[in-house]
């Protein structure tokens, strides 16, 4: 069927998506999962896209970008360096800033007149020209814009795009001041013991182009690895995209020969171009994750860390690409130094009140990989007994029984059963979801949102009383985007596509905007992902979980079998805040998060409270398909090839 509005035109597919495969009938295999930035498995033809969404002075030669797809990775730039494997909206991110098109005013209306837009934003067009086809296609853009050529009769869109002169320093002005296009400065990186809120030890990363203020208590990729934080030894990152020689970069130099062990889920052709980028680098070693079942994506991001003073663990949002790390909104969650027990303790010594060392290690061994034996002994030779949080992980594969609750939302339901405490009036303490990708829901709220998925997010304690509470999902509008620091090319890591959205309308009633004021955060999009239960002023949560976990069936796990089996696609981890643990009945909320302070008991939201339900002009962030009507923040267009 082919549609238009107001932000171009384009050609929807009659494929189905990941999550509508038919599950199989045994319950014992693990299984793969399909989830956040990192792709829908079905998409179109793959788009050049980076995995850097710079606005900076250019950059140094950049990586080839193949596109990270299952079960087929394809290369689509071949070049001499390395090939960092990037989603295909990635891809189409990459292509928009290295060949940029441009702006133009629209000519006078032509007068052709289109259906007034339906209850969704988007406006069927009067003509009949469905082709059936899977694949995304721009009509009526030139050839010479990297499009694919209109078919005998259209006209050409409005307003007219076309190919800039390539001036490398010729940038309309800045909406974000005057630092907006300035990369990283000398100061960008403490010098120092950064003011860290040890309370919560959760953080946002530092982004480009901000205030300073805004990135007081933030932590870069090289805070993080900083000797500041003790000498290290050896190193594991768990992780969906790399860039191995900008990774290994960011280690300080004493530390940049020091093994590295680096956990993917690449397969075939992307796994020999990241081979391919290690080349270079003896001391990085890799271990392959178990993906089982179709569609499984290895999505996981966390750091193990072992010092010769101790040991600690990250568990953040972002991947090891620059892109990441640039300005873009992520989170991390960084565990105390955990010290060595003394010898000849039990393994199981040292533990936390929310057996996030049985946890961890019930997680590793999730992945049956030899590769982790030596690192399963050091975590039990440590004392974690500090820790406050509790670990939700999804580990793939089909479950029965008591193992149903060890991954995935059954998991975060069965902690939030056992540790958190009822509370008055809860049928109107709303459920708030954020995310930088969706999947497949089904073809109403019941199937999946509205059914398993929210009577797991509105558990509380052992009350038998079932609300109903509002939902509230958080994903950028595409005012969000273009908006953004930057500009439209931020939309590669919100890969949520028009063959997804199409058939889950109903799903946008629950939108609302991506607003960060308080944090400075507003024009950095995001890609952290967050859900928490808030009271209905917004000032307390009863819970609050950062992850890696998108909203996604793959993600998450779904029942299967009349709720005798669930089945869960990929690796996911993030940590369960519950005020219990930090001797608290509920988190009181942060209003002004900055400058940051080390001790405050206010908690750290990445985004502004109440959030704001979408207008009925606002439309969600759709990757695969062209906005030309209005320029984003750098004067250009978006036309996904």
């Amino acid at each position: 069927m082919s549609q238009d509005n107001q932000h171009g035109r384009w050609t929807i597919s009659s494929s189905d998506d990941d999550d509508d495969i038919p599950p199989s009938n045994t319950a014992t295999s693990h299984s793969p999962t399909l989830t956040d930035s990192n792709r829908n498995s079905h998409m179109p033809v793959p788009l050049a896209s980076s995995k850097e969404a710079r606005t900076a002075t250019p950059p140094p030669p950049a990586p080839a970008y193949g596109v990270k797809t299952e079960p087929h990775p394809v290369q689509v730039n071949p070049a001499p360096s390395p090939l960092v494997t990037v989603s295909e909206a990635r891809q189409a991110a990459h292509a928009g800033q290295l060949n940029p098109v441009k702006y133009e005013s629209p000519p006078p209306p032509s007068g052709k007149r289109k259906r007034e837009p339906d209850e969704s934003g988007w406006a069927l067009s009067d003509s009949d020209d469905d082709d059936g086809g899977d694949d995304v296609k721009v009509k009526g853009e030139s050839s010479g814009s990297g499009q694919r050529g209109a078919p005998p009769g259209m006209r050409p869109p409005s307003p007219k795009a076309k190919k800039p002169k390539v001036e490398k320093n010729e940038r309309p002005p800045s909406p974000h001041g005057r630092t907006y296009y300035i990369d990283e400065p000398d100061d960008f990186y403490e010098t120092s013991i950064p003011c860290l809120n040890d309370t919560y030890r959760l953080y946002l990363n530092k982004v480009t182009g901000l205030d300073r203020k805004y990135n007081t208590g933030a932590l870069h990729i090289r805070d993080i690895l900083s000797p500041l934080f003790g000498t290290l030894k050896e190193s594991v990152q768990f992780n969906y995209c790399f860039d191995i020689s900008w990774m290994v970069q960011q280690y300080p130099p004493e530390f940049r020969d020091r093994p590295v062990l680096l956990v993917h889920g690449d397969k075939r052709e992307a796994k020999a171009h990241l081979l391919q980028q290690a080349q270079p680098f003896p001391h990085v070693r890799f271990c392959q994750a178990k993906l089982d079942i179709a569609f499984g994506t290895h999505h996981t991001k966390m750091m193990l860390l072992w010092y010769e003073e101790g040991f600690r663990v990250v568990i953040l949002t972002s991947n090891l690409i620059r892109a990441d790390w640039y300005q873009k909104t992520q989170g991390l969650w960084m565990s105390p130094l955990f010290p060595r027990l003394p010898k000849g303790s039990a393994s199981c010594d040292g533990e936390s009140p929310t057996f996030f060392k049985r946890d961890l290690l019930e997680y590793l061994a999730s992945y049956r990989a030899p590769e982790f034996s030596d690192w399963i002994q050091r975590i039990e030779e440590h004392d974690l007994s500090e820790t406050r949080v509790y670990l939700i992980g999804s580990s793939p594969g089909r479950y029965l029984g008591s193992d149903m609750e060890r991954w995935g939302h059954l998991r975060l339901r069965k902690l939030l059963y056992e540790h958190s405490h009822p509370i008055p009036d809860e049928e109107n303490w709303p459920v708030v979801g954020q995310f930088s990708s969706i999947g497949s829901m089904g073809l109403d709220k019941s199937k999946w949102l509205a059914g398993e998925f929210q009577r797991t997010l509105t558990t509380i304690g052992k009350s038998s009383h079932r609300a109903d509470p509002p939902i509230h999902l958080v994903y950028p509008s595409v005012e969000d985007v273009r908006n953004s620091l930057e500009g439209y090319p931020a939309g590669g890591s919100l890969p949520y596509s028009i063959q997804t959205a199409q058939k889950q309308l109903w799903l946008h009633s629950y939108f609302h905007r991506w607003k960060a004021e308080a944090t400075g955060r507003s024009h950095a999009m995001p890609h952290i992902k967050t859900y928490m239960r808030a009271s209905p002023d917004f000032s307390e949560l009863a819970w609050f979980l950062i992850t890696s976990a998108n909203l996604s069936k793959a993600a998450w796990g779904a029942l299967e079998k009349n709720s005798t089996q669930v089945m869960v696609r990929s690796y996911e981890l993030g940590v369960l805040f519950i005020p219990a643990a930090f001797n608290m009945s509920s988190f009181p909320v942060q209003k002004n998060q900055f400058p940051a302070t080390s001790s405050s008991a206010a908690f750290p939201v990445p985004f502004d409270l109440p959030p704001k339900h979408y207008s009925s002009t606002d439309q969600p962030w759709i990757w695969n398909i062209p906005y030309s009507q209005a320029p984003d923040t750098h004067g250009n267009i978006w036309v996904p090839s």
